[in-house]
């Protein structure tokens, strides 16, 4: 009875001690995910996907099924007339590109501005520029020669002097910089020593606006404008700038050293 198994009877061998040890140590795991069913699909990518047709449903024969392929036919009928415009319109985009090129090529870059004096016939004219005398130039082809008149403004070439283009505005640049944009705060009391000129001005300019009454019952036909001269700082620009009428109407004023 005394001879068993070492340690006793309810003691197990060290072999399985470390089994048990093994045991301890085991965590818990979670269960693998279930297997993909079917077939994963991938996105297709290019022009044949963007050209492929939409999937149809309900498949069997209806009335609903109808409807969806009328108006998959529709869209396909505005695709197609689309397309047609665009590759139509293409070529004509492209010669009109084309043709302005060559113009703005004929035409050069930078352009001068002058005027026209004369008209000699429908290809030739008479210019005149700011800074210079008359030319005698041609007129290009692609140039409106229904709008062409005597003192017009128009672009000319740079270096030939040709005329190329009209000036659209109404507005006369070489006029529009003595142009009086704004009316000046100051009055006639705030110049002093000038009544005898002040008192010519308002007769020869004011009163023609302001009472053209007057001169048609004295029969005497009012100036067209009036001349500024003396020694400079005498207020000439300053006379000019303080007219009644200035603040009203659209008026020149040119200064002339």
């Amino acid at each position: 009875m005394g001879q068993g198994t070492p340690g006793g009877l309810n003691r197990q061998p060290p072999g399985d001690r470390k089994n048990d040890g093994d045991k301890k140590e085991k965590k818990f795991e979670p269960a693998a995910p279930p297997a993909r069913v079917g077939r994963k699909q991938r996105k297709q990518k290019g022009p044949e996907a963007a050209a492929r047709l939409p999937t149809v449903t309900p498949l069997t024969k209806c009335k609903l099924r109808l409807l969806k392929l009328e108006r998959i036919k529709d869209y396909l009928l505005m695709e197609e007339e689309f397309v047609a415009n665009q590759e139509r319109l293409k070529p004509q985009e492209e010669k009109t590109e084309e043709d302005r090129s060559k113009v703005d090529d004929l035409r050069g870059s930078p352009m001068s501005m002058g005027n026209l004096e004369e008209l000699i016939d429908e290809n030739h004219a008479i210019v005149s520029s700011s800074v210079g005398p008359e030319y005698y130039v041609g007129i290009l082809s692609f140039v409106d020669k229904d709008q062409l008149e005597p003192g017009c403004a128009i672009l000319m070439h740079n270096k030939v002097l040709s005329v190329v283009g009209l000036l659209q505005d109404d507005v006369d640049p070489m006029v529009s910089v003595m142009k009086v944009e704004k009316a000046p705060l100051e009055s006639y009391a705030d110049i002093g020593g000038l009544d005898a000129q002040i008192q010519e001005i308002k007769e020869a300019v004011e009163l023609p606006l302001t009472h053209p009454e007057l001169y048609e019952d004295i029969g005497i036909k009012p100036p067209n404008g009036v001349i500024l001269y003396g020694e400079p700082g005498t207020g000439k620009t300053l006379l000019a700038k303080l007219q009644t009428p200035l603040r009203q109407l659209s008026c020149v004023l040119l200064e002339v050293n």
